[in-house]
């Protein structure tokens, strides 16, 4: 059965603040055996907590660190200075989104977005960090244009304060079939309409391969086509939303290779749910799909 973000995303536990140190990036971690990961790195790969609730978070950056990874997806605020003792630098931060289902085609939750994003947007500045993300939210019986020109309406207005702050929107594009039924930006082909009308580099898309594959597939040609679109990728398998292995229908080695011709310089995050039960096999399954995607 599919797993989705929303299911667990109220169980995350929130790490601890430790104030006051600044973001770095190291070359390599050791691992149990002492020595020293090597990745190729020609993918700059993350990984997103909400897959590993289970995993205190200073104990899960401290996992990212033994596999070589230098970031991890999905925080809070205050969730930064955690990551940041481990050296570890947050691609994709929360940071004023009313959730999934409320999102920037429904103007009733404008306000409340503007106040948040306006309050948050130079906190992820300040960590040093940069892409922020949004959501689109339900259609509940919203038209396409409908929905662009409510998104473009909200968006307007704060964008101007990720400008200011060299932060990026960024919108992720999700399926409704399976995981977010109703969901508006649902298709690439809408998100890079709303990408054209704002007509910003301060707005982006989040191209999620999983949730492309299910609801139009063509990945490949769709990211070489779109990729000026793109700031961010997430990882899973299809079916499942488990392991990107062979026991799926995505070949992820020959996506990676994709992006990179494309020039991307940014990250891709494994965002499947591991299918062992214990801490030390969810970071192993990890590990194993940080191989596969270190092309």
């Amino acid at each position: 059965m599919p797993v989705s973000r929303r299911k667990v995303i109220k169980k995350i536990m929130l790490g601890s603040a430790v104030a006051g140190i600044a973001p770095s990036v190291l070359a390599s971690a050791k691992s149990k055996n002492n020595t020293v990961t090597v990745l190729r790195n020609n993918i700059h790969q993350s990984a997103c907590y909400w897959c590993y609730q289970s995993i205190p978070l200073d104990d899960f950056c401290a996992g990212l660190r033994e596999i070589g990874l230098t970031a991890i997806d999905l925080l809070q605020p205050e969730q930064f200075p955690v990551a940041q003792k481990h050296g570890l630098y947050c691609p994709m931060c929360y940071g004023g989104d009313s959730g999934i289902y409320k999102g920037w085609s429904q103007g009733q939750y404008h306000e409340t977005m503007i106040r948040n994003y306006t309050d948050k947007i130079p906190v992820v500045a300040k960590a040093g960090f940069r892409n922020v993300i949004c959501f689109s939210g339900i259609r509940n019986g919203m038209d396409d244009e409908t929905g662009l020109r409510n998104c473009v309406k909200g968006l307007k207005k704060i964008l101007p304060v990720a400008e200011r702050n060299n932060v990026i929107m960024v919108m992720e594009l999700l399926n409704s079939k399976i995981d977010h039924h109703d969901y508006m930006c649902d298709h690439t082909a809408w998100g890079v309409e709303l990408c054209k009308r704002l007509d910003s580099e301060n707005f982006k898309l989040l191209y999620d391969i999983y949730h492309m594959q299910i609801m139009e597939g063509d990945i490949i040609r769709t990211i070489t086509e779109n990729h000026q679109y793109i700031a961010h990728y997430h990882t899973g398998g299809v079916p499942g939303r488990h392991e990107i292995d062979n026991s799926q229908e995505l070949f992820y080695p020959a996506v990676m290779r994709a992006i990179l011709k494309t020039g991307f310089t940014g990250h891709v995050a494994q965002e499947f749910v591991p299918t062992p039960k214990d801490n030390a096999g969810k970071l192993e399954a990890l590990e194993k799909c940080v191989k596969i995607c270190d092309v």
